[in-house]
């Protein structure tokens, strides 16, 4: 009983974590419609500026204090987001889904090629930025970084669905969410809502390659994360900030419990295609989701 609540409380704590990413998901298609299918490779893009300004910068002697290292990589960030809205999205504004969909196809491969271009293809060391070993309760060992991870990606869902309901802003991504046309008729500025949506999705992105990839290794594979929270998302409701975590524990606790019980006698097939099996899934039962708006139109 107590590894099976110890297999539990893993998943969960993952699950969340794959809730963060799955928030990034949401954010940008609030605001603009859009299935970022290359929101993995924006958390890796995200995660090499990260490196870049902390173990880049003191190979070339620079020692830069880790404070200083987060606000510069979020500052890159924004503008990384920024420039992907205004020089690919924006354009297709009023566009057919179906044209933004093979843009955001699009997008994934020349983000990869330009990271690979600009990084190279060689793994990298992330530095330890959250503590590292687990705390003991009672029987049960938890791991430190995953439990500030569900810890942060619980704070940062109450204030998201706070700053959508209650702020002016906020307010005006949903219009927007609702209509472009009716909420530009009503004065909003779709332009200005869809660019702080991409804005925001990149730096919640970047905070999930935070807790995600503290002290472990950095490669270009990385970006498969993006395909695994894509189902927590769909799960979730992709309108549904407070539906991302609750579908998170659920996949994550799904996924714990093929990892011990399923793995060892499917050569540890089980677990990695449970995420995409739970997709498939939400598709074909209740495509828009747990949370989601009925009437949105899904790809």
């Amino acid at each position: 009983m107590i590894d099976l609540l110890q297999i539990l409380i893993e998943g969960a704590l993952v699950g969340l974590v794959y809730g963060l990413v799955a928030i990034s998901f949401v954010v940008i298609y609030r605001a603009s419609k859009i299935i970022n299918l290359a929101q993995g490779e924006v958390l890796v893009v995200g995660a090499f500026l990260l490196w870049t300004f902390s173990e880049g910068a003191a190979a070339a002697g620079y020692a830069i204090p880790m404070p200083v290292v987060i606000v510069l990589t979020l500052t890159g960030c924004v503008i990384f987001g920024w420039l992907v809205e205004r020089t690919i999205f924006r354009p297709l504004i009023g566009q057919p889904a179906f044209t933004i969909f093979m843009a955001g196809v699009a997008l994934l491969i020349l983000l990869r090629g330009l990271t690979q271009l600009v990084w190279g293809a060689q793994s990298r060391s992330i530095p330890v930025i959250l503590p590292e070993g687990a705390i003991t309760l009672g029987p049960f060992l938890v791991n430190t970084r995953l439990l500030i991870g569900a810890l942060f990606t619980v704070v940062l869902t109450v204030a998201l669905h706070a700053f959508f309901t209650r702020s002016r802003l906020g307010l005006r991504l949903a219009a927007v969410a609702e209509d472009h046309t009716t909420a530009q008729s009503l004065g909003v500025s779709v332009k200005q809502a869809i660019a702080v949506a991409w804005v925001l999705g990149t730096v919640v992105a970047t905070s999930a390659a935070v807790v995600l990839l503290s002290g472990s290794i950095l490669s270009l594979e990385v970006a498969v994360i993006g395909f695994k929270a894509l189902p927590v998302a769909l799960l979730g409701g992709m309108e549904s900030i407070r539906g991302a975590p609750l579908a998170g524990l659920i996949i994550g606790i799904l996924e714990a419990l093929c990892s011990a019980y399923l793995d060892p006698v499917t050569n540890g097939a089980a677990s990695g295609l449970l995420p995409y099996v739970a997709m498939v899934a939400v598709l074909l039962i209740r495509p828009y989701g747990l949370f989601g708006w009925r009437r949105i139109e899904r790809l």
